[in-house]
């Protein structure tokens, strides 16, 4: 985590003391939002356990004026009338399932069973090459989260075998969970196109009943029109992008590498319920950490995010890092 704060701090600095041209140090205004489709799932890794499937629709609005929702969450981030504000809905589902499908025994040494069914309201604000988010999702755990019908359809869908043992998930749980993330973007053009180079780092910290972590991160992108995102969009507590993006030409693309760090307090989908002793749960690790890297394509009002994950072991008796993959596909409206 130490390191982790270093590079954060130092590719701060490079941003705080970087002369941009003016144009690239304007707020990214569009009247659009933007529709986005998150599909993670680690058939792309190659396996079929931990976390094994996550779903996300969203929608990011344009940069219209406040509503009195988004003016009281953008007082909380000192916001001023000269910022952007952007506000979205979501609607998630995350499933975590042990390495042993095919048992129906309670397994004391592999992730538990759980699903995670999710609302979610994101407030944006955008000043240049700056973003401050704050997040809150409230939704269930367990059994009404329909983790096991979603598993079922999947594996028919790819024509697998039925996992067997969902009997033995974490119980149901209502979950609120407030997460605040911070992007501080380094710009700088080669040449005289569009072409270029930006380093972002991003810090933040969540607390709730599902999720209590802190984070930092970095992330490298070279590519054309780089000031129309911060990233492609994913599925927390991943390393996620905007939400957004605003296309200035026909086409664009980027390629990127990222690194993020967490310092982990509470993970209800490894250690169980604060409030009860009874769910299936393991021993899980303070820290963990996600590499990462992908591509996305811009086309019109169309932009598509492929992205290859390896995270670090999250608990004490998983043998090796999971891999997974992300797909996602955002149109503005």
């Amino acid at each position: 985590m130490t390191a982790m704060l270093i590079l954060c701090g130092g590719a701060y600095g490079v941003q705080a003391h970087a002369q941009q041209p003016d144009e690239d140090n304007h707020q990214l205004t569009d009247e659009k939002g933007t529709w986005s489709l998150v599909v993670e799932n680690d058939y792309f890794g190659d396996s079929d356990d931990n976390y094994t499937n996550g779903l996300r629709l969203s929608w990011m609005s344009g940069s219209k004026p406040m509503d009195p929702v988004s003016r009281f969450a953008t007082n909380l981030m000192r916001g001023d009338d000269a910022v952007v504000v952007r506000r979205g809905l979501a609607i998630g589902q995350s499933v975590f399932t042990p390495n042993d499908l095919q048992t129906t025994e309670y397994l004391p040494d592999q992730r538990p069973y759980a699903a995670w069914l999710y609302g979610e309201f994101t407030n944006v604000v955008e000043r240049s090459n700056t973003i401050d988010q704050l997040t809150i999702q409230l939704g269930v755990v367990g059994p009404s989260a329909g983790g096991e019908w979603a598993q079922e359809e999947i594996h028919n869908l790819i024509e697998d075998e039925a996992p067997q043992g969902w009997d033995n998930q974490i119980k149901d749980e209502v979950g609120v969970v407030i997460s605040y993330d911070k992007k501080m973007r380094a710009l700088a053009k080669l040449g005289e196109t569009d072409f270029g180079i930006d380093i972002t780092p991003n810090l933040g910290v969540t607390l709730g009943n599902i999720y209590t972590n802190a984070r930092a991160g970095l992330t490298v992108r070279i590519g054309q029109d780089l000031k129309n995102d911060y990233g492609p969009p994913r599925v927390r507590p991943s390393l996620a992008g905007s939400g957004y993006f605003a296309p200035d030409d026909g086409f664009s693309w980027y390629i990127f590498g990222g690194v993020e760090g967490r310092a982990v307090a509470h993970d209800i989908f490894l250690e169980g319920s604060l409030f009860r002793t009874d769910d299936p749960s393991v021993v899980a690790k303070d820290f963990v950490a996600d590499l990462q890297a992908g591509l996305v394509l811009q086309f019109g009002q169309t932009q598509i995010g492929l992205t290859y994950i390896e995270r670090t072991e999250e608990y004490e008796t998983q043998d090796i890092p999971q891999r997974f993959g992300a797909v996602s596909l955002s149109r503005k409206f």
